[in-house]
């Protein structure tokens, strides 16, 4: 099992910055893939950003240039937002993925204004 805890949400401007963290506990030595999810009111949950356990990275196309997803040895990921926009408003879910299953956080609100 896989427990994940995210925090770092909250509400800011246009144009603003947030960060996001994610810690891992249990049986972490597993994690292959860690990772965010969002998904916004009336929309299916979609990909934001995944990092492999080799340091590869991948993006929606909707983020590229303005979040980055980092993870350290500690199995914490990290997504650093900038240039944040109202349609980035969501809950944000971290993901990990282990050969024996996949795991959830309970999401954390990012919030947007114009």
């Amino acid at each position: 099992q896989v427990q994940l805890v995210e925090s770092g949400g909250g509400t800011v401007q246009s144009g603003g910055s947030l960060t996001l963290s994610c810690l891992a506990s249990g049986n972490i030595f597993g994690i292959e893939t860690m990772g965010w999810y969002r998904q916004a009111p009336g929309k299916q949950r979609e990909l934001v950003a995944t990092v492999v356990d080799g340091g590869k990275t991948n993006y929606v196309d909707s983020v590229k240039g303005r979040f980055t997803i980092s993870r350290n040895i500690s199995n914490v990921v990290y997504l650093q937002m900038n240039s944040l926009e109202p349609e980035d408003t969501a809950v944000y879910y971290c993901y990990a993925n282990t050969p024996h299953g996949s795991y959830w956080g309970q999401g954390t609100q990012v919030t947007v204004s114009s």
